[in-house]
C-alpha cells in the first residue's frame, strides 16, 4: 500500500475515534452534574446547618469564576475518553494489526484481554478506599479551622488515585509478557521476591495518602498476590519451554557435545569415460570407475 493510502487510512480512523469521543463528551455534558456528584461522593460534605470545623466534614466549592466551566469540560472530556475507549482503541488496533505477524497478534489479544479487567479491578479498588483516604486527610484539620475544598482538586485527586491503582495492577501482566517473550525467566523473578514485596509495600505507603495501614494493605496486598501468580505462571512456562528445548540446561558459555563419529560417504557416480574407457578407446579396462593402476 502506498504511503498516501496509509496516511488516508490513518486520517479516517482518527476521525472515527475523535467523533466517538466527541459524541460521548456531549452526552456527558448533559449529565455532568451527576458525574461530578459521583466522583465527589467520597468527600464527607457538610449537611445543611452543619459548620465545617475540626475535620468533621468539608465544603466543596469553586474558587475561581471560570472553575465551574473548566471543571465541567474536564469531567465530560474524561468521561468521553473512557467510555469511547473501545471505539478509538479498535481504530488504533485496526490500523496497526495488518503489519503484525500471527504470533504478535495472539500476544496482543491476550494482553488486552487481561489488561482491561486488571485495570478495572484496580480502579474499582481505588474508588472503594477513597472515602477512607479522604476522611483520614480531613481528620487532620485542627479545631477552629474549616475544610473548603476546590472541586477541581477533589476530581484531580480521585482521577489520580484511580489511574495509579489501575496501572499498578498491570505490573504482574508486564512480568508475564516479559517471560513469554523470553526476556525474564521465572527463576529470576522468584529470586527477587523479597525486594519486590518490600518495594510494593513501600509504593503502597507512598502512593496512598492515608496515615493508617488500610490504604497501604488495600493496594499492596492484591499486587503481591498478582505478583506471586505471575511468578507461578512464569515457572510453569519455563518448564514447558525447557521440555521442548533439549539444550535448555546448557550454559551460555558451555559448548554442546558434538558427534565426531565418521559417516560413510556414498561413492560418486563415475563419468562415462571412467566407466567405459576413454573416448579414444586406449584405456578400456577400469575397475570401480578408476584405472587399474589406482
Amino acid at each position: 500500500m502506498p504511503l498516501v493510502e496509509h496516511l488516508r487510512e490513518l486520517r479516517n480512523r482518527l476521525a472515527k475515534g475523535i467523533l466517538a469521543i466527541a459524541a460521548v463528551t456531549v452526552v456527558a455534558l448533559v449529565y455532568s452534574e451527576e458525574l461530578m456528584q459521583f466522583l465527589t461522593r467520597s468527600v464527607p460534605t457538610c449537611a445543611n446547618g452543619v459548620v465545617s470545623n475540626g475535620g468533621n466534614c468539608a465544603i466543596v466549592s469553586f474558587n475561581t469564576l471560570m472553575a465551574p466551566f473548566s471543571t465541567t469540560i474536564q469531567v465530560s472530556l474524561t468521561a468521553g475518553l473512557v467510555v469511547a475507549s473501545p471505539v478509538w482503541l479498535y481504530q488504533l488496533w485496526a490500523f496497526v494489526a495488518p503489519g503484525l505477524h500471527k504470533k504478535e497478534k495472539k500476544y496482543t489479544y491476550a494482553f488486552v484481554a487481561a489488561a482491561v479487567p486488571l485495570f478495572g479491578a484496580g480502579a474499582y479498588l481505588a474508588y472503594l478506599i477513597l472515602p477512607i483516604s479522604v476522611k483520614v486527610l480531613i481528620s487532620l484539620t485542627p479545631e477552629g479551622s474549616a475544610n473548603i475544598l476546590s472541586l477541581g482538586d477533589v476530581l484531580d485527586f480521585t482521577l489520580r488515585m484511580v489511574l495509579v491503582f489501575g496501572l499498578a495492577f498491570e505490573l504482574p501482566l508486564v512480568l508475564v509478557m516479559l517471560n513469554l517473550t523470553g526476556v525474564l525467566s521465572g527463576r529470576r523473578m522468584a529470586r527477587w521476591w523479597r525486594g519486590v514485596i518490600m518495594g510494593v509495600f513501600v509504593f503502597g505507603a507512598v502512593i496512598t495518602p492515608t496515615t493508617d495501614p488500610v490504604g497501604m494493605i488495600a493496594l499492596a496486598g492484591p499486587i503481591t498476590l498478582l505478583y506471586l501468580a505471575a511468578v507461578g505462571f512464569s515457572l510453569l512456562n519455563d518448564r514447558r519451554r525447557d521440555r521442548n528445548n533439549p539444550d535448555a540446561e546448557l550454559s551460555d558459555d558451555e559448548a554442546s557435545s558434538l558427534d565426531l563419529t565418521p559417516e560413510p560417504v556414498p561413492a560418486a557416480r563415475p563419468l562415462p569415460e571412467q566407466a567405459t574407457g576413454d573416448s579414444d578407446g586406449t584405456r578400456a579396462h577400469r575397475t570401480g570407475g578408476y584405472d587399474d593402476i589406482t
